[in-house]
């Protein structure tokens, strides 16, 4: 592993020996360079993937927000506020009307322009849960002018600014026309947005470091900042996102100072920042996450919901969040799949995951689907402190139950490239994989991505489920907030019989910071305006 000391040595080698030819390098650009602020932070993982409407991977979405911007926002009461424009609602619910505000750029210079707003969000409707919705009922999407869009709908959609404006999982990131023109089975080449942080290209390293500078023709909202909303001001020059895979390594680094921030901490480890005075320890996200097992519902032996609810009674939550998280402070035995403090929140059906293992009734079920020994492809991130865990808890859960697992190591970011492909798990595909989601960006059927019954065009893992799709529906059309509770009660028991994924806790991580790093936003996605770095 490089030490960053090191590495920042040889950058200011490589200064001294700039300075002495005057050729290269002005005097008042040195200055400058000296002058600028970066921070530097290690993430949950490292980034590979840049495309941010092709992957639901978290370290992409919060890719997306550094160089991207989005029309509409929610604030940290859930309500969904003016960001690159505005709106107006016909009376009779079916046409929304959009209106760029003004000084909006790319970061190639060009404006942005509503023609970009209607490609950039044709390419969401194709991928995202909800967008999918709103795009059966979209009659037509339109650009009249430079600065408005015009969204018709064939019936209202009571939800579609809550759809539009949510921080997760796939975020209606607005792209110019060329690049939002590429299809959404692939994914794009060029990465140029309108937000407050532009993406340097030359200083990318796959998965290992990837900069990203202040855009200095951005222009924020005056509004204050409140989570994705309100006015993005950039208070320093560069952010480095560097990969530390190993935790106790990123744990010294910052103890050290060598680095700024880490995203997530270990709990064993919160000691050594405890009781480092530079370093400030905190839960930036209350709201917390959920951990889940999502099963591949194309191949044997989970196309069989027999065996999926087998997997399902073998597994124990409590059992899987204390090896994750080890102090009951930071978890949470929880069997609602649209989270437990949350409106639509119920735990229905949920007792076969939440009041401990079932090996008798895992194996009975077994024996009635006839499994035949099957392997499970497992796929097991090494290189997430909250992922690592799971996998390793299921594989043993699961041949005590009686199956053949088969858990295969790889980083996460090959977990992210590999859940996308539908081949067998033979083949290169794969039957099982662990993953974790912020508690908004499940709270509801309509962000919430594994109730998406659509076969090819769901979520990975690919469940064909109409019922579910009908009730999904049925929630749009729900006209009162009980009517919507009662309908997301009867999409809870189905996915407890149906097993389109395993709900497996909720948990809390906390982050960390040195004590010169301030003024970051206490969002549920971490995002660096705002912030601002002191000396020290």
């Amino acid at each position: 592993m490089l030490n960053l000391r090191s590495a920042l040595k040889g950058t200011r080698n490589l200064a001294a020996a700039l300075l002495t030819s005057s050729a290269l390098l002005a005097p008042g650009a040195l200055a400058a360079q000296e002058d600028e602020v970066t921070l530097t932070a290690v993430m949950h993982s490292g980034l590979r993937v840049l495309d941010p409407v092709i992957t639901t991977a978290h370290i992409t979405r919060n890719h997306g927000y550094m160089i991207y911007d989005v029309l509409t926002a929610v604030d940290e009461n859930f309500t969904p506020q003016p960001q690159m424009a505005s709106w107006e609602v016909s009376e009779d619910g079916t046409v929304y009307t959009f209106t760029l505000r003004d000084g909006l750029m790319f970061h190639d210079g060009a404006p942005v322009t509503g023609e970009d707003v209607v490609a950039s969000l044709n390419r969401w409707g194709q991928r995202d849960s909800g967008g999918q919705l709103i795009f059966d009922v979209t009659e037509s999407l339109e650009a009249t002018d430079d600065k408005t869009v015009v969204w018709t709908l064939t019936e209202p959609f009571a939800p579609l600014l809550d759809v539009i404006s949510k921080q997760s999982a796939v975020p209606p990131f607005i792209m110019p026309a060329r690049v939002a023109a590429t299809s959404a089975d692939e994914t794009i080449t060029e990465y140029i947005g309108s937000g407050p942080f532009v993406f340097n290209n030359d200083e990318y390293e796959p998965g290992v470091s990837v900069t990203y500078e202040k855009f200095d023709d951005y222009v924020p909202r005056e509004e204050e900042a409140s989570w994705m909303a309100g006015g993005k001001t950039v208070n320093v020059d560069r952010v480095v996102w560097t990969t530390m895979p190993d935790a106790l390594t990123a744990v010294n680094a910052l103890a050290a100072g060598e680095i700024d921030y880490l995203e997530q901490v270990q709990i064993d480890l919160l000691p050594i920042l405890e009781t480092t005075p530079e370093v400030n320890v905190e839960v930036r996200d209350q709201l917390g996450y959920v951990t889940i097992g999502r099963p591949n519902h194309l191949h044997p032996p989970f196309d069989n919901k027999l065996v999926r609810q087998a997997a399902m009674a073998a597994l124990d939550q409590e059992s899987m969040l204390q090896t994750m998280q080890g102090d009951p402070a930071y978890y949470n035995v929880c069997g609602a799949i649209f989270g437990c403090a949350t409106p639509l929140g119920d735990e229905a059906g949920s007792d076969i995951v939440t009041e401990g293992a079932n090996i008798e009734r895992a194996r009975e079920l077994l024996e009635e689907a006839g499994y035949d020994g099957t392997p499970v492809v497992l796929m097991a991130p090494t290189d997430v402190v909250a992922l690592i865990n799971q996998p390793v808890v299921a594989a043993q859960a699961l041949r005590e139950a009686g199956f053949e697992v088969d858990m295969q190591s790889m980083d996460w970011q090959s977990v992210v490239q590999r859940r996308a492909q539908q081949s067998p798990p033979a083949e290169g595909g794969w039957n099982i994989f662990f993953t974790n989601w912020m508690v908004p960006e499940v709270s509801d059927p309509l962000i919430n991505v594994m109730v998406n019954g659509r076969g090819d065009d769901a979520w990975f893992g690919w469940p064909n489920d109409p019922e579910i799709e009908e009730l999904r529906s049925a929630f749009v059309a729900a006209d009162s907030a009980e009517a919507q509770k009662e309908v997301a009660v009867q999409i809870q028991e189905h996915v407890m019989d149906n097993v389109n994924y395993i709900m497996m806790g909720e948990y809390l991580i906390p982050q960390a910071r040195r004590s010169n790093i301030e003024n970051m936003i206490p969002s549920p996605v971490p995002v660096f305006w705002n912030v601002t770095k002191s000396d020290g």
